[in-house]
């Protein structure tokens, strides 16, 4: 049983190798850029629109809403990216029902990619919304005592969004593996169709954790309005 599509090994020479983690990136890659043109191809912008166009514009605004809530003043502007992180992470997931795809969310370089690319997100939205200056003091906030401290969480969330996702997703492959091992028949559809959810709920999770640290890098702090001194009482004459 292999643990990791980097095992998987369809080309090699020298150091250099081709494996089914890359194979199979590149396809949910592809499959979702060919997904993208077919859909908006016609697009409509008067008042008669067709019926999946309608679908797809009510999936839009849904996924917008669900940004804004978390905390985003302008969701639009990390909607492409927020959205694409989903939908590779989910089109990975709804794979694994077709015969020998191999998810590379199940290997441990695909989930530190897509961590490491939250990470350079954070920033890159935080100082287009707030500016350089304002986003760097936000690192020695409230006191500068706490740079270090913040400068550390930042690396330890990215380590952590990394392998709570590969842990997530190779699990469920595990016990599938297993099952198949011991009861070929019943158990491994059963597992698999838990494992399709596990990979939706993981997909979706790994999306609110993204936007809520984008929100935070985002998010001004306005001071405090002073409050305004009580009237003094008028003397009696």
């Amino acid at each position: 049983m292999r643990l990791s599509p980097d095992e998987i090994i369809f080309w090699q020479y020298g150091v250099f190798q081709l494996n089914a983690t890359l194979v199979f990136t590149w396809a949910v890659m592809l499959v979702l850029v060919v997904g993208a043109m077919l859909i908006t191809r016609n697009l409509s912008i008067g008042l008669k629109r067709a019926h999946w166009q309608n679908l797809l514009e009510i999936i839009v605004i849904a996924i917008e809403k669900q940004i804004e809530e978390v905390g985003l003043r302008h969701p639009r502007k990390a909607l492409s990216f927020l959205a694409t992180l989903f939908l590779f992470l989910a089109v990975s997931a709804l794979g694994t029902i077709f015969p020998g795809f191999q998810p590379p969310t199940g290997s441990l370089s695909t989930t530190a990619a897509l961590a490491l690319c939250v990470f350079v997100a954070v920033p890159m939205f935080g100082i287009q919304e707030r500016g350089l200056g304002n986003y760097l003091k936000s690192y020695a906030q409230p006191t500068f005592i706490m740079l270090p401290f913040n400068l550390i969480s930042e690396i330890s969330r990215t380590l952590a969004l990394a392998v709570r996702l590969f842990g997530n997703m190779m699990s469920g492959a595990m016990i599938v593996g297993i099952l198949l091992t011991i009861t070929p028949f019943i158990f491994p559809i059963v597992m698999t169709a838990l494992g399709l959810l596990t990979g939706m709920v993981q997909a979706y999770i790994f999306f609110i954790l993204a936007t809520v640290y984008i929100a935070a890098a985002t998010r001004v702090r306005r001071p405090e309005p002073e409050p305004e001194p009580e009237p003094e009482p008028e003397s009696e004459s």
